[in-house]
């Protein structure tokens, strides 16, 4: 089927995995615009840049944060001229932001069309679990000294009493400003930053000692059942069921990771997720 462009807004989900996991559909497109961003903050394929442009035949700009969030009518106003794809990992609509600014384009009276793709809301079923037996997924940020929420907890233990799985999502860190060069009036960048699911599970942890020397009754304990799951969609998927607390020194590599927190398991999940168990 041919496609007529007409001064469009895309949004295109790439998938999870590698330049090839693109649609049809979305690499048709990608290849006729005439400018093409790449979100590069609230996920990461295993290609980078360079494999990318490669593999589209395409120059890619790249949209950080900053550009998403406080300069998204530069990108849009672009779209009243040309046709603009805006090229996210997993699914379009995997993350608030996409949301907005799709709401941003449509104020702007600028047309726009989504293109979908897998994304790890869909593709965790490869550990074995249900789909439709998640819950409410959940976001693990990185904790500071001086800030260290726990509200997602709470929906993790909801989940479970409902016998639910919870997928959590883990934080990311990309062209972060460091916060003691800011004070100075310097813009210096920290490091890219994955949290792992080792990390992920070592904050959960300190929740759970916390809650339990305030005697609290919890709905989920140290010795509990979590699988990591690790690049899934890509050659190199790694999976892991273990304890909460054995997850601790769990090392799956490169990112991202993701965590899940089963809730009740049918028998034919128990199987299937038995493969992935860690053995002592």
């Amino acid at each position: 089927m041919k496609l007529t462009l007409t001064r469009m807004f895309y949004l295109i989900g790439l998938g999870l995995g590698d330049p090839s996991d693109i649609t049809v559909k979305g690499l048709d497109i990608i290849k006729k615009c005439d400018r093409v961003y790449l979100e590069s903050y609230t996920s990461i394929l295993t290609a980078g840049k360079a494999e990318l442009e490669d593999f589209y035949g395409k120059k890619l700009e790249i949209a950080d944060r900053e550009m998403v969030e406080q300069s998204a009518e530069i990108i849009l106003e672009g779209a009243k001229d040309c046709d603009i794809a805006f090229l996210v990992v997993g699914d379009p609509f995997g993350a608030t932001t996409h949301t907005d600014i799709i709401l941003r384009a449509r104020e702007l009276g600028i047309p726009t069309s989504v293109v979908h793709n897998a994304s790890i809301l869909n593709a965790v079923g490869a550990c074995g679990l249900q789909l439709y037996s998640f819950g409410e997924t959940v976001s693990i940020p990185f904790w500071t000294e001086s800030w260290k929420p726990d509200s997602f907890f709470a929906k993790i233990c909801q989940n479970k009493k409902r016998g639910l799985h919870t997928l959590c999502l883990l934080d990311i860190k990309v062209k972060e400003p460091n916060l003691e060069s800011m004070m100075k009036g310097k813009i210096v960048y920290d490091p890219p930053r994955f949290m792992t699911v080792a990390q992920a599970a070592a904050q959960l942890l300190d929740i759970i000692a916390d809650k339990q020397k305030l005697q609290e009754e919890l709905d989920v304990l140290s010795s509990d059942l979590c699988i990591g799951v690790a690049r899934v969609g890509s050659s190199t998927q790694c999976i892991v069921a273990c304890s909460l607390e054995e997850m601790l020194a769990v090392d799956l590599g490169d990112p991202l990771h993701s965590l899940v927190i089963p809730g009740t398991m049918h028998p034919l999940e128990i199987e299937f997720l038995s493969s992935f168990r860690v053995k002592n």
